[in-house]
């Protein structure tokens, strides 16, 4: 069974799928879908489509030159049936199979190298370019850094990326004129002044909503 490779994309078409379109002077392409159909008629280049197996091939994200490629290549050479032959063909397909996934592996591998560090390369260029629209800390919450940093021995900078750190863990942050303050009276007669600050969900969701999602799914 021959798996021909679509024309336009260079997908599989695998057999009794697909278009098949005939020109006038005996040319057949092989389409694995309507798209690619519509696409080639619409005289498009696939090179220019990002979709497209030749598209990736020029922007470097497919193996091009490897010798697991040569074998997939077409040959109209008619060959004698020979059944020793045929088994030892399903067998090097097989492991031709397995090297050329290995290596498209260490290819993607080598491709991606340093991703993670552009991009945070570029996400501290952008919080450089747009440090004003950061939200800042009020007064009485600087002086209260201040006095932790003071008490601990160490830079109100740690102090904030530790701070910065609990409330990614916690997925919440203090919502800036949120405080309430109330009075409890103790049991020795005393008054005790309590300060309590709202808390609103990074998500953009309350602790409510939340529960009851997990009451429908469950």
């Amino acid at each position: 069974m021959r798996i021909d490779s679509c024309f336009f994309c260079g997908r599989p078409a695998w057999p009794s799928k697909g278009i098949t379109f005939m020109r006038n002077d005996g040319k057949s392409f092989r389409f694995c879908r309507s798209k690619c159909h519509k696409n080639f008629k619409m005289k498009r280049n696939p090179r220019k489509l990002k979709w497209t197996k030749a598209h990736r091939r020029n922007a470097g994200k497919e193996m091009v030159v490897d010798s697991t490629l040569q074998f997939a290549a077409r040959r109209n050479v008619p060959v004698r049936y020979n059944r020793e032959l045929v088994a030892k063909t399903v067998k090097a397909i097989e492991r031709i199979s397995e090297v050329r996934a290995r290596r498209e592996r260490v290819f993607y591998k080598k491709r991606m190298a340093g991703k993670r560090a552009r991009e945070v390369a570029s996400a501290r260029k952008l919080v450089a370019n747009n440090e004003h629209l950061l939200p800042r800390l009020r007064g009485s919450e600087k002086r209260r850094l201040a006095e932790l940093a003071a008490e601990q021995g160490v830079s109100i900078e740690e102090l904030e990326a530790e701070g910065l750190a609990n409330m990614r863990s916690s997925k919440k942050t203090l919502a800036f004129g949120g405080e309430k303050q109330r009075l409890r009276v103790r049991t020795d007669g005393g008054v005790e002044t309590i300060t309590e600050r709202a808390e609103v969900s990074l998500l953009g969701e309350d602790d409510d909503d939340n529960d009851d999602d997990e009451m429908d799914t469950d």
